[in-house]
């Protein structure tokens, strides 16, 4: 059974509730997933989009690395992905970041993901799911890197340590924020 940490994050249409069925794709992979928080974050890259929702699951699975990416790929197909340009808003997007200790470089799956550890969006969640977890080219842990960042801006956690990504509202009634 291998351990995959994987990255969620949408900012088209009904953000939490495409979240919410992205997880329950997630959990029919393996024989656990553990979930963050969830946090509205600002984008990075193209800043002229709404405002993302992310978190990060972990996911205990006997896929290998390229049958989980098939399967992240059909999910986010299924919830209307379109790859128009780099850092595009989506409606979905779920990145692989870590699986294991593997260390992968390939045209089609590069593991651990090439930008993780400069990410905000992606160390909170990751730290607090996996704080634990190593960077096995870094040698840090998510919370190292994490600390590595420095303040964390555009990083909001918009759950209580309490609720989990099911108690999550139906619909995402609030108008995704425009960042300037």
């Amino acid at each position: 059974m291998a351990i995959a940490l994987i990255a969620l994050g949408a900012n088209l249409g009904d953000r939490a509730g495409t979240l919410r069925s992205a997880c329950d794709e997630l959990r029919k992979l393996g024989v656990r997933l553990t979930l963050s928080l969830i946090y509205e974050t600002d984008p990075v890259g193209y800043a002229e989009q709404p405002a993302f929702l992310n978190a990060v699951a972990q996911l205990d699975t006997q896929l290998t690395p390229e049958q989980l990416l098939a399967e992240m790929l059909r999910i986010e197909t299924a919830h209307s992905r379109v790859r128009s340009f780099r850092n595009a808003p989506r409606t979905l997007d779920l990145d692989l970041l870590l699986y294991d200790d593997l260390v992968l470089a390939r045209p089609e799956l590069t593991v651990p993901h090439p930008r993780m550890q400069e990410r905000a969006f992606v160390l909170v969640p990751l730290a607090e799911i996996a704080p634990d977890a190593k960077h096995p080219l870094l040698h840090k842990t998510a919370a190292e890197m994490l600390n590595d960042l420095g303040p964390v801006q555009g990083v909001v956690q918009i759950m209580h340590a309490d609720e989990k990504i099911d108690q999550l509202p139906e619909s995402d009634d609030s108008k995704p924020r425009q960042r300037s």
